[in-house]
C-alpha cells in the first residue's frame, strides 16, 4: 500500500468537491480497518438472515406449528425489512451512515433476544418482524457507507469484497445449525442475537463518511476524516456535494433519476426473486430429489464454497471491463446454470447447475451492491439505495410462498426452476439500461 497522499488540485481552492479528494487518494491501513470491520457486519446479517431457515424443522416441533406458519415465519423479517428500507435510506441521509448502522445493529440485538424468549409464535413472528425493521439501516446502508470511503480506484474492488461477506454468512448459518441445533432454536437465535455487540466496534473503527459531513456543513469534521483517510485537504477549501433535500424521496422520482430509480427498483425485484426464490424452496425442491437435511446442509456449504471464487473473480473483472459488461454476463451464466439445474438427471449434474448459480449469481450480486450506490448523489444516496432494499424485501418475503406452493404441489422440479430462472433473465434485461460508473468519482 502506498503511504503518499493525495494532492488536490490547485483549480478547486475555493469550492472542492469531495469526490476530488478520491482520485488520487492511496489505499491505507483506515480503509482496511473500516472495510474488515464493515465486513464482519455484513458476514453477521447474513448469518441472521439465513438462520431460520435451517433450523425450521426445530421451530415447527417446538411451536406445532405446520409449513404454512413457518415461512410466514420466514417471511416476517424481511416484511419488517420493507418499511425498515424505506425508513432506513432517509434516515442516513439525515442523520447519518455510521449513526444509522450503530443503532440498528443494537435495536436487533434486543428483538432478537425477545424472539429468543417468545412464549408461542404469535411474539416469535411479532420480534422477527421487529429485527427485521431494525436490522434494515445496517443492511442498506453498509455499502454505500463504505464507498464512501474509498479511493476511485478501489471502490468496485473493494466494495465487492464487501458482498463476499454473505458466502460467509451462509456457511456460519449452516455451521452454527449443525453445532447449535441440537440445543434448540432459542440457543442458535440468543447465538444471532449476539451480532448486536459488533456495533461498538463500528462505532470505534469506522469513521463518518466525509461526504455526508459536508453535505450537512460539516466542513472540519469533513476535512479531518479526509485527512485520515489519506487526502491532503487545504483550509481554504470549501468542501461541497450536489445540493439537494437530505433524504428526499420525491427527489429520486424527479429528474434525470427517475428512470433510474424506476429501472433498480424493478431490477432489485427480480434479481431477489430470482436468487431468493432459489434458496428458500431449496430444501423442499432437494427433498422431492430424495435429500435429507444433512444432504442439503452440505449441499448449501459446497454452494457457499463457491461463491466465494465467484465474488473474487467479479471483483477483479468490474475493476478493468466496469460495471455493466460485468453484472449482465454474470446473470446470464447464472440463468445457464439453472437450466443446467433444472434438467438436471443426477447427483453430479444437481451440483454442476447449483454451482454455476452460486458462482455467477452471487458475483453478479457483489457488482450490483457496489454499482446500487453508485447510481446516487450523496443527499439521496441513502434512500436510493433503500428503495432498492425495499423492492428486495417485497421479493424476498413474496417468493418463499410461491416456490414453497409449486415445489409442494403439482409443478414439477424442473418448472419450478425454471419459473425462478426466468426473473434473472428479465434482470440482464433491466440492467443494459443504467449507467456505467466505473471510474467516475462519487457525487
Amino acid at each position: 500500500m502506498s503511504s503518499t497522499a493525495a494532492t488536490p488540485p490547485p483549480s478547486h481552492r475555493d469550492s472542492w468537491p469531495v469526490g476530488a479528494a478520491f482520485e488520487d487518494m492511496p489505499l491505507n491501513s483506515r480503509h482496511v480497518l473500516a472495510g474488515g470491520t464493515l465486513f464482519v457486519a455484513f458476514v453477521l446479517e447474513a448469518w441472521e438472515m439465513l438462520a431460520l431457515v435451517y433450523i425450521g424443522a426445530d421451530v415447527r416441533r417446538s411451536l406445532g406449528i405446520d409449513a404454512a406458519s413457518l415461512g410466514t415465519l420466514v417471511s416476517a423479517l424481511f416484511l419488517g425489512m420493507i418499511p425498515g428500507s424505506l425508513l432506513a435510506g432517509t434516515v442516513a441521509d439525515r442523520y447519518g451512515r455510521r449513526r444509522t448502522c450503530v443503532w440498528s445493529l443494537a435495536l436487533y440485538g434486543v428483538c432478537t433476544v425477545a424472539a429468543a424468549f417468545a412464549p408461542g409464535y404469535g411474539w416469535l413472528l411479532a420480534a422477527r418482524f421487529l429485527a427485521g425493521f431494525a436490522v434494515s439501516g445496517l443492511h442498506v446502508m453498509a455499502f454505500p457507507y463504505f464507498e464512501e470511503l474509498l479511493p476511485v480506484r478501489v471502490r468496485g474492488k473493494a466494495t465487492v469484497y464487501l458482498s463476499s461477506g454473505w458466502a460467509l454468512g451462509l456457511l456460519l448459518a449452516v455451521g452454527s445449525t449443525s453445532v447449535l441445533g441440537g440445543f434448540g432454536w432459542r440457543t442458535v437465535m440468543l447465538a444471532n442475537a449476539l451480532v448486536a455487540l459488533w456495533a461498538l466496534a463500528i462505532r470505534a473503527l469506522v469513521p463518518e463518511s466525509p461526504y455526508w459531513l459536508a453535505a450537512r456543513a460539516r466542513q472540519e469534521q469533513a476535512r479531518a476524516v479526509l485527512r485520515r483517510l489519506g487526502a491532503r485537504v487545504p483550509e481554504d477549501v470549501a468542501l461541497a456535494v450536489p445540493e439537494q433535500k437530505a433524504g428526499s424521496v420525491a427527489a429520486i422520482f424527479t429528474g434525470s433519476l427517475r428512470r433510474i430509480t424506476l429501472v433498480q427498483v424493478a431490477l432489485n425485484f427480480v434479481f431477489a426473486w430470482g436468487y431468493w426464490g432459489l434458496q428458500t424452496g431449496l430444501p423442499e425442491l432437494l427433498a422431492r430429489r430424495g435429500m435429507s437435511l444433512p444432504d442439503t446442509l452440505a449441499f448449501t456449504a459446497v454452494s457457499a464454497v463457491c461463491m466465494i471464487p465467484g465474488y473474487l473473480s467479479a471483483s477483479w473483472l468490474t475493476h478493468r471491463f466496469g460495471r455493466r459488461p460485468v453484472f449482465v454476463g454474470y446473470i446470464c451464466a447464472a440463468a445457464a446454470g439453472g437450466v443446467v439445474f433444472a434438467t438436471a438427471s443426477g447427483a453430479v449434474a444437481l451440483y454442476a447447475g447449483n454451482l454455476l448459480l452460486a458462482f455467477f449469481s452471487l458475483g453478479a450480486f457483489g457488482v450490483w451492491n457496489t454499482w446500487l450506490a453508485e447510481l446516487y448523489p450523496t443527499a439521496v444516496r441513502g434512500v436510493g439505495y433503500g428503495w432498492g432494499i425495499f423492492a428486495q424485501r417485497v421479493a424476498n418475503t413474496v417468493a418463499p410462498s410461491v416456490i414453497g406452493v409449486m415445489a409442494a404441489g403439482a409443478v414439477g422440479f424442473g418448472a419450478t426452476v425454471a419459473f425462478i430462472d426466468v426473473f434473472l433473465v428479465v434482470t440482464a434485461l433491466l440492467a443494459v439500461r443504467l449507467p456505467e460508473t466505473e471510474g467516475a468519482a462519487l457525487r
